[in-house]
């Protein structure tokens, strides 16, 4: 009995404590990772309000421009903005608004903020997460082959034209290609006004728009998936794991394919996932290029006033998307590298 019982405590002795401790470990993950997400959103809700009561400009003397006014009109008008009201107070209203999910009502719009985020949401989705998607396959497609031929002439020519678009800027480039193409693909808004009804010829309008923004987007975006698969990659080829693959008499394609290339996707992991967060903010300069109606293009307007509460909704959602997606990411990495799971 008492071998027995030795022998029970030597082989529990072995088991590593994250076993013993089943799900404690990873709950215990999971829940400082959640609390760090809304950490960050409340950070995110006090700097978007404070900020942006910084910036230059009185939202009220932009509202009555070229109308005649007196102070007493002004004064009725900040009462009705609740802009008269001491900044605590104005704080507590946003954030007791927020929770409820009134965002306010703009000021030059006069619409509620929350359908004007919700208006301009699909078409940034659209125009951004597409160019995203096709950055994705391209970058990391050019990268793995770039990196497992390092030094080679495909290599230095993909590194260098990588280089120079991830250094390009977007709205530049919007209009270098306005310029290329010379008319052949529309240059503003979404939709043609001549459009025939019909969801097959109205789809095939939207994809004829698409197509300038969404490169413009995507030549930019795939240099960042390149450069950072190529890099990863590289960091991989001398790992003993490999060596041991090869000499088991494995093809090179299949030890790139099955052995490398896995590992050297999560340092690619965090950049995707944050990329797709940056999906719901758009590209502000492009959708201003292209005057695509997408989040990026109420952002811009809402700076002209400043529309305060435009302005701190579609930051709230921008900035939220962001932190949201880079929780999935961390909790994705933990799932795919067991070095996470054991730190």
């Amino acid at each position: 009995m008492t071998e027995a019982l030795s022998s029970l405590d030597q082989s529990s002795a072995l088991v590593d404590p994250d076993e013993r401790r089943g799900g404690t470990g990873t709950a215990r993950f999971v829940l400082t990772k959640i609390g760090e997400a809304v950490a960050s959103l409340v950070l995110v809700v006090v700097l978007g309000f404070f900020l942006f009561r910084m910036l230059p400009g009185d939202p009220v003397r932009t509202m009555v421009r070229d109308r005649p006014t007196d102070a007493k009109m002004m004064a009725e008008l900040r009462e009705q903005l609740g802009v008269d009201k001491p900044l605590l107070v104005q704080f507590w209203d946003y954030v007791t608004g927020l929770l409820t999910g009134d965002m306010g009502q703009s000021y030059i719009l006069r619409q509620p903020v929350a359908a004007l985020i919700g208006e301009r949401l699909w078409p940034t989705i659209l125009l951004v997460g597409s160019a995203t998607v096709l950055a994705i396959l391209l970058g990391l497609w050019l990268g793995v082959r770039a990196g497992w031929r390092r030094d080679s002439t495909f290599d230095r020519v993909q590194t260098g034209v990588a280089l120079t678009l991830w250094s390009v800027p977007q709205f530049w480039l919007g209009l270098i290609l306005l310029v290329a193409t010379n008319g052949l693909f529309p240059s503003r808004g979404m939709h043609s006004p001549d459009v025939e009804p019909g969801f097959f010829s109205e789809g095939l309008d939207v994809l004829h728009h698409l197509v300038l923004p969404c490169l413009t987007l995507l030549v930019v975006f795939y240099a960042q998936y390149m450069l950072v698969m190529r890099s990863s990659l590289i960091g991989e080829m001398n790992s003993d794991y490999l060596t041991t693959a090869r000499a088991k008499g494995l093809r090179d394609d299949l030890v790139r394919r099955k052995h490398a290339v896995p590992n050297a996707l999560l340092p690619t992991v965090t950049l995707i996932f944050i990329q797709f967060g940056m999906v719901v903010s758009g590209a502000v300069s492009v959708e201003a290029v292209f005057s695509w109606p997408g989040l990026g293009q109420l952002l811009y307007t809402s700076l002209q006033g400043p529309d305060l509460p435009l302005l701190q909704g579609v930051f709230v959602v921008l900035a939220g998307a962001v932190v949201v997606m880079n929780l999935f990411a961390e909790l994705l990495y933990r799932v795919l590298d067991p070095r996470v799971r054991t730190a």
